[in-house]
């Protein structure tokens, strides 16, 4: 899901140092440089964000200051207007070689006993789940990007999703009610007409490459102006053959059964990627979700695949919670109390349930 950005962040700017954990993709810590800092936050954000895009890390960082913490900010491959065109599998081959770059930044600066954390905002929260569920490395490439190169990742200490939803009930909800002037009817009839066009593009002999779909139809159903979209991940955002077969992307829906539960939630434990517990925070008043989702009641539900799929409990139950009133990316000029909310979440789940 797309963020909103908004004026939090203070004006003069943040300190901290820039890195490059590849040639061309970047990462920035916020941190003084005499601070003590050998623990980590890797965060990442939604579709079309990028290094420092989500304005609510300009609190977790003030927050953080007090800590041996510091947060990563990144950019992917797949960040600002090129998500359309990515898929989770190159984007935590990437997270893994952040998390290997940070974690020998941290070693060869204050000695290997440094904690690292990965949190997701939104489809970030995607990437976190993939990154700890999927086989180690990943196994197969889409036709479209069989150069790239997988990645073995490497464990993390601590896992944290904020605002995960489903891509899949955002655009039931557009069609719903209508978007950006038209109706539900047309907003539905624009849907058709991409999904129908998207899977004539998948379903050609030659898959060496994927298709873009139009802009001006994909602009009519909420996408960015500015955003190619392909047919592929058009496809795995909305997953039409959910909820019995869901695709890669449709892994929050609240209508997948326990059964598909088991298959993302419930490999957590097998893949052996997660060291102690991982916590999630809904926001109570998140713009993208329909109001027939029971948001406490499907994260007790992820909990509870979560526990079921090894020998102990991973799923971070005092720390997880649906933050008042909170918008999507708690961007709206109100958000200071669910800002503050969320922060305080997380320095208790960072003391812990961490062990730092």
């Amino acid at each position: 899901m797309m963020s909103k950005y908004s004026q939090f962040w203070p004006k003069g700017g943040m300190q901290g140092v820039l890195h490059h954990f590849t040639e061309t993709l970047t990462t920035f810590e916020y941190t003084a440089s005499a601070a003590r800092k050998p623990h980590s936050i890797l965060f990442v954000g939604g579709l079309g964000d990028g290094l420092g895009t989500t304005s609510y890390t300009a609190d977790l960082v003030h927050a953080l200051s007090q800590t041996e913490w510091s947060l990563f900010s990144l950019t992917l491959t797949s960040s600002y207007q090129s998500w359309g065109l990515g898929h989770l599998d190159r984007d935590t081959d990437e997270l893994a070689q952040a998390i290997r770059y940070i974690k020998d930044y941290k070693t060869s600066k204050f000695g290997d006993d440094g904690k690292i954390v990965l949190m997701g905002h939104s489809t970030g929260s995607q990437m976190v789940l993939h990154y700890l569920s999927q086989s180690n490395p990943h196994t197969t490439n889409p036709s479209f990007d069989s150069e790239h190169k997988h990645i073995k990742r490497l464990a993390l200490d601590g896992a944290i999703m904020q605002a995960p939803i489903s891509d899949r009930e955002c655009i039931k909800l557009v069609c719903q009610h209508g978007f950006r002037g038209n109706t539900p009817e047309q907003c539905q009839a624009y849907y058709e007409q991409l999904e129908k066009m998207a899977k004539d593009f998948a379903s050609k002999d030659d898959q060496t490459f994927d298709a873009l779909l139009p802009i001006h139809l994909t602009y009519q159903i909420g996408y960015p102006a500015n955003t190619p979209l392909s047919a592929r991940r058009f496809l795995s955002l909305v997953s039409p053959e959910s909820p019995h077969n869901p695709s890669e992307d449709d892994v929050f829906s609240s209508d997948l059964s326990d059964e598909q539960l088991a298959k993302s939630f419930g490999m957590i434990q097998k893949q052996g990627l997660l060291k102690n517990k991982m916590a999630a925070f809904y926001s109570g008043a998140d713009q993208a979700v329909p109001e027939w989702v029971d948001k406490a009641g499907l994260m007790k539900r992820w909990g509870k695949a979560a526990n079921a799929g090894g020998d102990k409990e991973i799923w971070d139950d005092e720390h997880t919670a649906v933050v008042p009133n909170a918008s999507h990316a708690l961007s709206n000029d109100d958000q200071g109390p669910a800002r503050k909310f969320l922060c305080e979440k997380i320095l208790g789940y960072l003391s812990k349930s961490t062990g730092a």
